[in-house]
């Protein structure tokens, strides 16, 4: 445990030693926690076992072939599957595509060692195992192969996943090592690998894939608790047996090493007298740092799994909550979906390997990736601003910028994961991430470098049409796809360039992206009251149906119910458009409570959680229940929170409407819970909702703490009736964000009938670039 933690577990025992939420009355926040969340339905959480932003999560993978697997088992795993194919290392946690499952170990047992999967509905055909006995917990997972008979459980640290398992008495132990298992699979997609017996017993290797970020290189290194008795390594592709064995009489044409396409190996271990413990590293970099990884974190299973829990325990205690058990369930589950990612990258002497393909070392910065830039901007980043130190807020942002500065194009992450780029959304989204981050003064970050950064991304003219949008004023639809989307998430990302250029007193890049911020108005059509997509001529195109998704079309995973109310930075705007608040009032009731008894979504993955044309299940609705706030009625807000919360998240598998997407449906949950949302990351503030939580203390990273007090909040009492900040009024729909930092106490009373007097005057509500009023 380190200084800091031993002096932060010192400083929250002091905090809530007098409270209600002591130990004494309420579980700790770790023990709040169900993995299995999202494991069903499609949140497409996994249920294994990972540390706070940890390079490994080591998890089951139920199904990873491509006939299947394209959407449904993004994670790898389902947990209505009846059996399991192995545990494989790197997984994604509730995102909208397939990827990672590298290195699948899976036990086996007695005389037959099966090197083929075999086929799900056919028990015994091969390695696959029936199930039972799930269980999981932050940094730990266990289950019962009844196949093999063997009990596996699962941990992990920063850079390593220990493996136990407990074989039948009387049974050889072997293991499966399989290659060639990776999620999503298809012809063609593994080009490489490679597996290595050192003299030692230490197993290495790689493999190289063509996968969604390509080429991606992870390299390993695997020890074992027992030593091998034998082993054999296969190539499928090329039907070649090599056969080793340790020990006396192994000849020099033995081979302990193999490489190609299709590379599966069976480990024996012979009968063993205690549980098989296995340890395997990642490496980005390759197979010696993956041997340094291993060493750098010392101990066997319960000892790397008491070092996670307590990790975890850290972060998730960051946040103390008192609410009844399914809300309290629901928000630590969220919290701790929020913490996975961006995961780091980095081996532990610092060195990454970058969007170049190429190795970089460590500059002062742990490097992360697995950036959902997309999702996470909105609600993911902004959380970890106030719940982790400066010190992992600058790591994050640093891994941005040094991407950019490697990257052969020159710009920033768009959606990155093992360092490199995939291309996937849109927008230029780690533009918010970096702003929000340095207008909140994150200690740790050159933010003149930042903003040179950003503006590279910016006005890097060949991506998305980025030529016209600063030609035109907007991305035209007869040029490029999605266009009615890209103008709007330009146009908020150019905001956050023009306010932190203007904080650091660049005064010409200030004022050009202010006008580029205003562009959201070129594709907004005010006779429809829609935003549209518009051709290079001027003219908007027809035919035009504001319900219809069609993906490669005007909209991003959308449509124009969703995306005409995106531009966070200039709601006022938007509703002086739109012709006033009584009518963008009315619009956003429109959009809840629309009959889409005669639309059929069914081709829209990503379509889920509908509330009318409000879909919680994807990212692009997430701030609008807020903006009633903006129209001076906050009430409705509340209102419309409250049917979001109810309908959307539950404490089951199944309990996420949509794709957790690496945490953004995770952190809409929490800030939620405690009363206020960003809905414009950069503005320096939070929209003031309603509480769904009796009371939460947030422990800052500089050592205060924020308390957060809804008296009187029950069923019946869903409206707020009052709002005060270290005993004031708080006459405002808003919290700025040095509000929370400085530490203090919001309390809402609550009460049964909406407080309609309540931040109603347009002095009273959340930030708009050009205002409100006419």
């Amino acid at each position: 445990m380190t200084i800091l933690r031993c002096a932060r577990a010192l400083l929250l025992a002091g905090l809530f030693a007098s409270s209600s939420l002591s130990a004494q009355s309420v579980p700790e926040p770790v023990d709040a926690v169900d993995p299995f969340i999202g494991t069903g339905g499609q949140g497409h959480t996994f249920p294994g076992a990972v540390a706070p932003f940890g390079m490994v999560q080591l998890s089951p993978d139920s199904h990873v072939g491509a006939a299947r697997q394209t959407y449904d088992w993004a994670s790898g795993y389902r947990h209505e599957d009846p059996t399991i194919l192995g545990f494989s290392h790197t997984h994604f946690s509730g995102a909208g595509h397939s990827d990672l499952g590298d290195f699948l170990v899976m036990p086996a047992s007695g005389d037959v060692v099966p090197l083929e999967a075999g086929a799900t509905d056919k028990p015994g055909s091969g390695y696959r195992s029936r199930k039972a006995d799930e269980v999981a917990s932050p940094g730990y997972y266990a289950v019962t192969l009844t196949d093999p008979g063997v009990r596996a459980e699962l941990t992990a640290g920063t850079r390593v996943g220990v493996h136990r398992y407990a074989f039948p008495a009387g049974k050889a132990a072997h293991l499966v090592l399989d290659l060639r298992s990776i999620i999503y699979d298809y012809p063609g997609k593994i080009l490489w690998s490679s597996i290595r017996l050192r003299s030692d017993g230490t197993i290495t290797g790689m493999r190289e894939v063509r996968g969604w970020a390509a080429p991606r290189r992870i390299f390993f290194a695997m020890r074992f608790s027992a030593p091998l008795t034998g082993h054999r390594f296969v190539s499928t592709e090329e039907n070649i047996l090599y056969k080793g064995f340790k020990g006396p009489g192994r000849g020099p044409e033995t081979l302990d090493s193999l490489s190609g396409r299709a590379i599966v190996a069976q480990l024996d271990f012979g009968t063993l007298a205690k549980p098989l413990e296995v340890k395997v590293a990642l490496s980005g970099v390759d197979e010696n740092g993956a041997l340094a990884n291993l060493a750098a974190e010392a101990g066997d299973f319960d000892a790397i799994r008491a070092k996670t829990r307590s990790a975890w325990a850290d972060a998730l205690g960051a946040v103390r909550i008192d609410a009844p058990t399914p809300m309290r369930t629901n928000v630590y589950t969220a919290l701790y979906h929020s913490l996975m990612a961006p995961s780091i990258w980095s081996d532990a002497d610092g060195r990454w390997r970058g969007p170049d393909d190429q190795v970089h070392e460590g500059k002062g910065f742990t490097f992360h990736s697995t950036f959902s830039l997309w999702d996470t901007f909105r609600a993911e980043h902004p959380l970890l601003t106030l719940i982790q130190s400066p010190q992992k807020n600058a790591d994050f942002v640093n891994s941005l910028i040094a991407s950019q500065q490697t990257s052969p194009f020159n710009i920033l992450p768009v959606w990155q994961f093992a360092g490199k780029e995939t291309w996937t959304m849109i927008g230029y989204h780690a533009v918010p991430v970096i702003a929000d981050a340095c207008l909140k003064g994150i200690a740790g970050i050159d933010c003149r470098a930042a903003l040179k950064a950003m503006v590279a991304s910016a006005d890097y003219g060949p991506y998305g049409g980025l030529s016209d949008y600063m030609k035109l004023g907007y991305v035209p639809i007869d040029r490029e796809p999605e266009a009615a989307s890209k103008t709007v998430e330009y146009a908020y990302d150019d905001w956050t360039i023009a306010r932190l250029a203007r904080k650091l007193g660049d005064v010409a890049t200030a004022e050009r992206f202010e006008k580029r911020a205003a562009n959201w108005r070129n594709s907004f059509d005010p006779k429809s009251g829609f935003l549209r997509a518009r051709k290079a001529d001027g003219t908007f195109r027809t035919p035009f149906d504001p319900t219809a998704i069609n993906y490669g079309s005007d909209y991003t995973e959308g449509n124009a119910w969703q995306y005409s109310w995106f531009m966070p930075h200039d709601q006022g705007g938007l509703f002086r458009l739109l012709g006033g608040d009584a009518k963008a009032v009315a619009k956003l009731d429109a959009m809840f409570d629309f009959d889409n008894s005669k639309i059929d979504y069914s081709h829209a993955e990503d379509i889920a959680g509908l509330i009318g044309q409000y879909i919680h299940g994807n990212e692009p609705s997430h701030h609008v229940a807020y903006l009633y706030d903006y129209a001076g009625q906050p009430w409705r807000t509340q209102e419309r929170l409250k049917q979001i919360v109810d309908s959307q998240y539950k404490p089951t598998v199944d309990g996420l409407a949509g794709n957790d997407d690496l945490g953004q449906m995770s952190a809409w949950l929490v800030f939620t819970a405690l009363g206020f949302y960003p809905v414009a990351p950069g503005s320096g503030e939070y929209v003031i909702g309603r509480p769904f939580v009796d009371r939460a203390e947030m422990l800052l990273p500089s050592g205060r703490r924020f308390i957060m007090i809804a008296e009187g909040l029950s069923e019946e009492n869903r409206y707020i009736g009052k709002v005060t900040l270290n005993g004031r009024p708080l006459d405002r729909s808003y919290i700025r964000d040095e509000e929370i930092r400085m530490g203090g106490e919001l309390r809402f009373i609550m009460q049964p009938a909406p407080n309609k007097g309540w931040a109603t005057d347009t002095k009273t509500r959340p930030y708009s670039m050009t205002g409100y009023g006419r």
